[in-house]
């Protein structure tokens, strides 16, 4: 049981300053008199609300609204975090150019007159009395005026060539070959006029194409030259032969001189 001034420690400790028991308290103080008494009830007063002119209200401006600032959480002050690391990748290596193929081709030089002839065997080999391809070249001759049985000049120009070793033997060095060996013989006897009869002869000897073809060229080192279609496409194809003698008729003064 507690004594008067250890409850008042108590009470202050609380700080509570007013009170009264419910039961007489042992040991206790009297109370005072005055707190015994009722309170009073307390009156509200009341506000009168006050009454607006009839006139509108000026508007009242408002403020501009605050920036809202946005205050960073310290989870937006952490790290960022690493990126993954991506596994370069390696640079593909560049496409090899794709290997030329090696020219295939066998060439005859013969001599008919004052002409040269170099022929694109059809079948690749030499050519035989009765072969077809033969037969036509000597009609061609008749008609140029020029012996219709033409000298063959060694063996025929294979490529590539049969030899053992490093040697180049892509397009360059085949056109470098066929026209040397041209100009060997052109200078053991010079001609009027090179005929050139078929793609490949016309392609390593006079530097064209088949668009060519019936025309006449200039070829460095080896003079003037005529480029005509193989004999089996005159023969695949017999309207080409108009052509043909179109551009003969043309370039005939060139070996065949004009009181014959």
């Amino acid at each position: 049981m507690l004594n008067e001034p250890r409850r008042r420690a108590y009470l202050d400790a609380m700080q509570v300053v007013h009170w009264l028991p419910r039961a007489e308290l042992p040991f206790a103080a009297p109370s005072r008199p005055e707190l015994l008494q009722p309170l009073a009830p307390v009156i509200a007063p009341q506000v009168q609300p006050e009454v607006q002119p009839a006139a509108a209200a000026e508007p009242v401006a408002r403020l501009p609204a605050r920036p809202k600032v946005e205050v960073p959480r310290p989870a937006a002050l952490a790290r960022p975090a690493p990126k993954p690391v991506v596994a370069e990748e390696a640079p593909e290596p560049a496409a090899k150019p794709a290997p030329v193929p090696l020219p295939r081709f066998s060439l005859q030089l013969l001599r008919a007159g004052h002409c040269l002839l170099l022929v694109e065997l059809p079948t690749g080999e030499p050519f035989q009395s009765r072969d077809p391809a033969y037969l036509l070249l000597k009609d061609m001759l008749r008609a140029a005026g020029l012996p219709d049985s033409p000298q063959i000049i060694g063996e025929p120009v294979r490529w590539p060539l049969l030899q053992r070793g490093n040697m180049e033997q892509g397009p360059e060095a085949a056109r470098d070959f066929v026209q040397g060996f041209i100009l060997a013989r052109l200078e053991e006897a010079p001609c009027a006029c090179l005929w050139l009869i078929g793609r490949n002869a016309v392609r390593y000897a006079g530097e064209a194409d088949e668009l060519a073809f019936n025309r006449e060229l200039q070829v460095e080192g080896l003079g003037s030259a005529w480029a005509l279609p193989g004999l089996e496409l005159l023969m695949d194809e017999p309207e080409r032969k108009a052509l043909v003698w179109q551009a003969m008729r043309r370039l005939m003064t060139r070996w065949k001189p004009a009181n014959e």
